[in-house]
């Protein structure tokens, strides 16, 4: 059973890792918007494809919570009606969480592919959780934690409401991606302990000191950079997609972004050579490196070559995989034995 409920919660981290990927693709196109209402998109399950379908039809049943758009505004079906040969707005109520009222069928559907994988992502949370009862009695904090994580998952989702409710808010947008990465870190907990058997590490307090300054760090650059990303949406609105030079523009939390990632290179530049030095046994830096040679490479092109197509959702993207990688490493520094005198 122990194996069966570690399959399934690595399951739900891929799929939690999948949402993260298409969170950025819907930033990175602009479809955050995509579908004003929540959880269906203009009152449908499956969302239109066509203006058409967003248009007043004369003689149509329309259903409680169908949305059309009516002079630039969205107006919502108070209950199950017929319409008649001309429009009737005692039959509709405007939508009053924003003013969002424009439709862009690939926008709609990008965000709503988004919604998809992310109820998709809560199947296997809900089957490990039910598996974790039979393990209550050997590991009694599997349950309590695969329960918490199936309520993170509803809260996340209630944040994805109020994303869509306040417009895109940018500190919405950051409670968001942080709450994602809760997620992550209590999956990467429960797979690092169900795990059979343990390959003991070697024990070095100031490595397992300075990667938690490490992960510290880059959260804070995660953050940073959701609050530079809605800065270069906004541009993107005011000059056009990327009609614009950030290196004249460029607000001062860019820069402080920009001078951090020195610092995140430096630290986990050192824990890679003293885990080398002292044979700690952290094969997974290898991972971290790598990581943090993709962040270097795609901020550069962001920077100095405007901002090139998938820069940014794969900037984003690997930032929560290093910041992964950075966790289970720390879960590694739980279990290790004495460091060898002669190193």
């Amino acid at each position: 059973m122990k194996r069966r409920y570690r399959r399934t919660v690595k399951i739900a981290l891929v799929l939690v890792y999948l949402v993260i990927c298409a969170g950025a693709v819907v930033r990175m196109t602009g479809s955050g918007m995509g579908c004003p209402d929540w959880p269906k998109c203009f009152g449908y399950y499956i969302p239109p494809t066509d203006i058409s379908d967003l248009q007043f039809k004369a003689n149509f049943e329309y259903k409680k919570g169908i949305v059309i758009i009516v002079d630039e505004a969205l107006q919502v079906a108070k209950a199950d009606f017929k319409s008649g040969n001309k429009l009737d707005l005692s039959n509709w109520e405007p939508y009053t969480a924003h003013d969002y009222a424009i439709f862009n069928p690939r926008h709609t559907w990008v965000e709503y592919i988004n919604r998809l994988i992310g109820a998709l992502s809560g199947l296997p949370i809900l089957i490990f959780t039910i598996m974790s009862i039979w393990l209550w009695k050997d590991r009694k904090r599997f349950l309590m934690l695969s329960i918490i994580t199936v309520f993170a998952m509803a809260f996340q989702a209630w944040l994805g409401k109020t994303v869509v409710d306040s417009n895109l808010a940018p500190y919405k947008i950051t409670i968001h991606m942080v709450m994602a990465l809760v997620i992550v870190a209590i999956l990467l907990y429960l797979i690092f302990n169900s795990r059979s058997e343990f390959k003991l590490k070697t024990s070095d307090a100031l490595f397992k000191n300075i990667l938690i300054v490490a992960i510290i760090l880059t959260l804070v650059q995660i953050v940073l950079g959701t609050q530079v990303r809605q800065f270069v949406d906004i541009q993107n609105k005011l000059f056009g997609y990327f009609n614009w030079d950030i290196t004249t523009i460029a607000p001062i939390k860019f820069y402080v972004h920009r001078s951090l990632s020195i610092a995140v290179v430096l630290l986990n530049g050192f824990l890679y050579f003293r885990n080398k030095k002292l044979n700690l046994g952290y094969s997974k830096l290898n991972f971290v490196m790598l990581c943090l040679g993709i962040e270097v490479a795609t901020g550069i092109a962001m920077y100095y070559f405007n901002f090139p197509f998938s820069s940014q959702p794969l900037h984003l993207v690997i930032a929560t995989i290093l910041i992964g990688i950075q966790f289970y490493i720390l879960l590694e520094t739980t279990k290790t034995k004495a460091l060898v005198a002669s190193n």
